[in-house]
């Protein structure tokens, strides 16, 4: 491991002498600065390792001369401190070093749908979009919601949106499957506590450089617009449907208040669906274990559970239960994201010893 760190510190060292010479064009740059954010992190901890390490032999070298007793005691407290922190330093280089999804520094879709319980799934739905605007709100990313079709009692029957900024899909990506809510629906008269669900699809945005797509392979048609969005709504044929025909994949927008701008949409839906069902066939055919490992399981899998008169939230993946609903549901997903991603770093680790063994 160290011997690899070392390499990627010297790359790390390289790649800032090229940056700071003026010499390079705006493309090589671009490159660079990308190949520097990729080592950064594992550089920086290496370096303070390094450091860590060369005081504790000298604070070793000391004890070997130093007779003062009390100072041999602070020594040796201080050698203690820094040799359990060094621990813990080697821990998060391992996990710095385990091998990074590709599409972990990419922005993000995200489709929920009202599911199971009619009405109250789609208001649920509408309070899992509000839970995830916070959160990104909070980590300073950009939501923008591309197609939406509203409950008839609230929230939605299903709605799409990007959420785009630093590193966001490694963050959400564990949030796919379906989400069950229990609680009193507004509607109940008699106070009975009812089980709703939504489901969650998170998919990484697909690039220009990730695939190619080409129009002569869709079908373009167009319809007129219903509910609201203003006054194209119902007048004109703005609303577009988008169908792929060698996979048969439909999708479409009628948010835009334009064709054009409905027709970009959507081709931009579009793609990232192909992206994202061409990773999970890629991954079958190859029979790796990915859907564990990046947590893109089974969706229809209940992977959480609100429990509103408990104040409870419970992910059945790594059997954390949180009374913690209503911060969660406000934005501080932090709560289940963070144990979600040790989770799935330590199946790394021990599927790494398990190869190495």
């Amino acid at each position: 491991m160290f011997d690899r760190l070392k390499i990627m510190d010297e790359k790390y060292r390289e790649i800032q002498d090229k940056l700071i010479s003026g010499s390079l064009s705006v493309k090589e740059m671009t490159g660079y600065l990308k190949e520097s954010s990729q080592l950064e992190d594992a550089v920086t901890s290496y370096r303070i390792y390094l450091s860590k390490e060369n005081e504790v032999k000298e604070l070793k070298e000391l004890l070997e001369i130093e007779d003062d007793v009390e100072l041999i005691g602070v020594a040796k407290d201080e050698i203690k401190t820094l040799e359990h922190e060094l621990e813990k330093i080697e821990e998060d280089l391992r996990i710095l070093l385990l091998p990074k999804d590709p599409n972990d520094d990419k922005n993000v879709m995200i489709e929920i749908k009202g599911a199971a319980g009619g009405d109250e799934g789609n208001i649920f739905a509408g309070d899992l979009f509000r839970m995830y605007s916070k959160y990104a709100e909070a980590n300073n990313w950009k939501v923008e919601i591309l197609d939406a079709s509203e409950g008839t009692s609230g929230g939605f029957t299903s709605i799409e949106f990007m959420v785009s900024g630093k590193k966001a899909y490694s963050f959400l990506k564990y949030e796919s499957g379906t989400h069950r809510v229990q609680r009193v629906p507004e509607t109940e008269s008699q106070g009975r506590i009812h089980t709703s669900t939504s489901t969650v699809i998170v998919m990484p945005e697909a690039e220009e450089i990730d695939f190619e797509l080409n129009w002569n392979d869709i079908r373009v048609d167009v319809f007129r617009a219903s509910g609201a969005g203003g006054q194209h709504v119902n007048t004109t044929d703005s609303a577009v449907r988008l169908t792929h025909i060698p996979s048969g994949l439909v999708v479409a927008s009628q948010l835009g208040k334009s064709q054009h701008e409905n027709k970009e949409t959507a081709f931009k839906i579009l793609k990232t669906r192909l992206y994202d069902k061409m990773l999970k066939d890629q991954s079958d055919k190859e029979a790796q274990e990915r859907n564990k490992l990046v947590g893109r399981g089974d969706r229809s899998e209940k992977v959480r559970t609100y429990n509103y008169p408990q104040n409870r939230v419970t992910d059945h993946r790594v059997g954390l239960t949180l009374n913690r609903l209503d911060a969660i549901i406000d934005g501080k997903l932090e709560l289940i994201i963070e144990p979600l991603i040790n989770y799935y770093q330590k199946l790394q680790l021990e599927g790494n010893k398990n190869e190495n063994n």
